[in-house]
């Protein structure tokens, strides 16, 4: 109850204040998260140029495909698979089915072969969900439809066991309903497993992103003419390269390849799709 000295220097004028002694429990706190990297700023040089804002989906792709890479280990395995017998096999088949006014393209015939072949190599139709994996029973696979702005992947249900007729009609549907930006969300998100085809701009061969939380996607590269072994012989067939994606999480080495193995074996005897 008393003032002495200290209390009267204390309240002298520009007398400094003690400093608060720090919580000990501050000096055992765990050091804050770094910050998730940003995007470098743009630099133009003083090059001419025009700024383009990024749309929604944009945006949703840089994400999801960063993401991707990121986050999944990528596994690339290709094969190279004669086409000859697939083509001739879907003259045939649209021969038969114009009075239904029905057209079978390359890639419809495709669509059919991973589905069978995923069905076929189940460990390859898997999700993998952190401590577990989930193993599909049917294979609904994402195709990649170019639209403006970005990219979008209406999904063929049931392409194992759907025919190919089914499956023409339905992607001819699905890809005009994407370009008009009319799908519902059920109808590209999901699948099992994601096929991209780049063979009509004459690319060769590449390796596609996995599309998560999908484990595997097949890269489609251009049917061309190739010297090729047929039964020991050396021939000119028309023959596509194709790349399986595969997130080495959930699927093996070994149990990809089967599923390329089964893949070019169900379209170099196509007669299979249609069992």
């Amino acid at each position: 109850g008393r003032i002495i000295k200290a209390d009267i220097d204390a309240a002298q004028p520009g007398a400094a204040p003690a400093a608060a002694a720090a919580p000990a429990a501050a000096a055992a706190a765990p050091a804050a998260p770094a910050p998730a990297p940003v995007a470098a700023a743009a630099q133009d040089f003083g090059i001419p140029h025009e700024v383009i804002k990024l749309n929604g989906m944009r945006k949703t792709i840089a994400r999801r495909l960063t993401e991707s890479k990121q986050q999944v280990p990528h596994i690339y395995l290709t094969v190279d698979i004669q086409l000859d017998k697939l083509l001739k096999l879907r003259a045939e088949l649209n021969a038969g089915l114009e009075s239904r006014k029905v057209k079978l393209s390359v890639n419809d015939l495709l669509i059919k072969a991973l589905g069978v072949a995923l069905v076929q190599v189940p460990e390859c139709n898997v999700q993998f969900a952190g401590d577990q994996m989930l193993q599909f029973k049917r294979a609904d696979i994402s195709v990649a439809v170019s639209i403006p702005g970005g990219l979008i992947t209406p999904i063929v249900t049931e392409a194992d066991s759907k025919g190919v007729a089914a499956i023409s009609t339905a992607m001819k549907d699905l890809a005009g309903r994407a370009k008009d930006g009319k799908l519902k969300p059920e109808e590209y998100q999901g699948g099992t497993a994601s096929l991209s085809n780049m063979g009509m701009f004459g690319i060769k061969q590449f390796e596609a992103v996995i599309n998560p939380p999908q484990a595997m996607i097949m890269a489609i590269g251009a049917g061309e003419k190739r010297p090729y072994i047929v039964e020991d012989a050396v021939q000119i067939a028309t023959v596509m390269s194709a790349t399986g994606s595969f997130d080495h999480r959930a699927i093996d080495g070994a149990d990809g390849a089967r599923l390329m193995q089964v893949f070019k074996d169900l379209i170099e005897n196509p007669m299979g799709l249609l069992a």
